[in-house]
């Protein structure tokens, strides 16, 4: 071989290396591409997952919350009478003249009672006459002709009051409305 072909053939083999190299590093800039798309679609997915188990522990904590707050309306409801029925009782015994230390023990009693359910979350929805009539916030019992015009459509008795327990209104306070 004359020393062209010999250097020619050098060139060829080297070229060869060059190609073989710059393939090695292309597959090899591939296959680290890949890793990293990889990683990112792991990394998202990771980071939605974890937004999605913050998010539940969110909501649960939420919901306990809620059912503390409202575990005792059931109990709540049922009082309510009781409280009506003392109501009545302090109207009635006011007129007895008579029975004056009943009527103190007969409020201590309810002051107690309604205290103790207050402490629990419960609240009066104050209404008073001449309120404007909501059907959202007040049950209507009847209606009656309203003695002056500025009662039309207003509140003229209260009937039973109403009440809350935090934010849910278990009992709508039932009214007569002038018409």
């Amino acid at each position: 071989m004359s020393k062209k072909t010999k250097k020619e053939a050098k060139e060829q083999q080297v070229e060869m290396n060059e190609n073989e190299i710059n393939q090695e590093e292309t597959q090899t800039i591939s296959v680290e591409e890949k890793l990293q798309e990889e990683l990112k679609k792991e990394n998202d997915k990771f980071l939605r997952l974890f937004a999605e188990f913050e998010n539940y522990k969110k909501r649960t904590t939420k919901e306990r919350i809620d059912l503390f707050k409202t575990a005792s309306q059931d109990v709540m409801i049922s009082m309510l009478p009781i409280l009506d029925d003392f109501e009545r009782a302090l109207n009635h015994i006011e007129d007895d003249k008579e029975a004056e230390d009943l009527r103190k023990g007969v409020l201590l009693i309810y002051q107690k009672l309604l205290s103790t359910l207050e402490q629990k979350g419960l609240a009066v929805i104050k209404v008073a006459r001449g309120d404007t009539f909501n059907a959202d916030d007040h049950e209507a019992i009847t209606q009656i002709v309203a003695p002056t015009d500025d009662l039309k459509g207003k509140i003229i008795d209260v009937i039973e009051k109403g009440y809350k327990l935090g934010d849910r209104v278990i009992r709508f306070p039932k009214v007569i409305i002038g018409q």
